[in-house]
């Protein structure tokens, strides 16, 4: 991995580089000044190249990156940063954005956590709302674009309140003709956060209900004030996990089921959608099990069938944990 860019560094002949606000496998985001617009301060996320690549394989990369950052760069939402720039230097990529002032929602749930206490329902729910609108805005793009990476600490809140979906390290553009997926930055999701389909980075299993899922798993953090329990956890004991309203009481049985729903293991137990998932929360749409939509119980050969993406990620991880173990 290369080492970090010091302060001072001038990037593009334009970015200068005055801190280091976020650091990751794949890089870091740094806090930089742009010299031709004085005053205005960026957000610069920086990707480097795997380290194994061969050119080739980095010249496509970059090739795709350059491609397809120009697509984020046409997004326009008050709940998103805008992507001003991007470009490649020193064999690193750059995505430009705006710098985002204020506290993460992770630092919100941290701060009430010290105090034993919960966040205010009422609060969360219009942050929940405001971050439901970021997320179908990209969603409802041409191709759509998956962020696969949201999470509370890549959602801040403006000293004027407002809600800001940030880091656009892990996002992915979605092929129009398929239910495919190519990436625009490589990486990886945070374990809380990532539906067990994400976990083996396969771009076919990919689409809007990933970031469904970690639509839930964030208003479950937010609501609960606590995480919730990992994918693979949750497989293999599918009662580690508390309904939201049992742990807040202040959270109704609509808000819970709706959080629970979108957190479904099996994709296609989810929501299909944020507006579906917006109405179960607010109570509009009752959630209905395949079993209720059948009207027949299923018997243990159409539950292996229904369920066998899951069996097979499970047995994935679990012949990766054991090659862990061994190494």
């Amino acid at each position: 991995m290369l080492e970090r860019l010091k302060n001072g560094t001038i990037l593009k002949e334009r970015y200068k580089v005055t801190d280091v606000v976020g650091q990751g496998g794949m890089g870091n985001v740094y806090q930089a000044e742009d010299l031709r617009l004085p005053g205005r301060q960026c957000a610069i996320k920086e990707v480097q190249p795997e380290p194994n690549a061969s050119l080739e394989t980095h010249r496509q990369e970059q090739v795709q990156f350059l491609r397809e950052a120009s697509l984020l760069a046409q997004l326009d939402h008050p709940n998103l940063p805008k992507v001003s720039d991007f470009f490649a230097d020193g064999g690193r990529d750059y995505l430009v954005m705006d710098y985002v002032p204020g506290s993460n929602l992770k630092e919100m749930i941290d701060e009430s956590r010290v105090h034993d206490q919960m966040l205010d329902v009422g609060v969360v729910m219009d942050w929940s709302s405001q971050i439901l609108d970021a997320v179908e805005y990209l969603h409802n793009q041409d191709p759509p674009v998956l962020h696969r990476d949201i999470k509370p600490a890549n959602i801040k809140i403006t000293p004027d309140g407002r809600i800001k979906l940030v880091d656009f390290g892990l996002a992915k553009i979605m092929v129009s003709d398929s239910s495919s997926t190519i990436t625009v930055i490589q990486g990886r999701g945070t374990a809380y956060y990532t539906p067990i389909e994400q976990y083996g980075a396969e771009s076919e299993h990919t689409d809007i209900r990933s970031d469904i899922y970690a639509l839930g798993a964030t208003l479950y953090h937010l609501y609960a004030c606590q995480a919730p329990p990992e994918a693979r956890k949750r497989f293999l004991s599918p009662a580690v996990m508390q309904p939201v309203h049992k742990i807040n009481p202040n959270v109704s049985n609509e808000v819970s089921e709706g959080v629970h729903w979108a957190l479904e293991m099996h994709p296609d137990n989810r929501p299909e959608n944020v507006q579906e998932l917006r109405q179960a929360l607010l109570g509009q749409t009752r959630r209905q099990s395949l079993n209720e939509n059948s009207g027949e119980p299923q018997n243990l050969g159409e539950a292996f069938r229904s369920n066998s993406f899951i069996i097979f990620a499970a047995l994935i991880l679990l012949i990766l944990a054991i090659v862990i173990t061994v190494i």
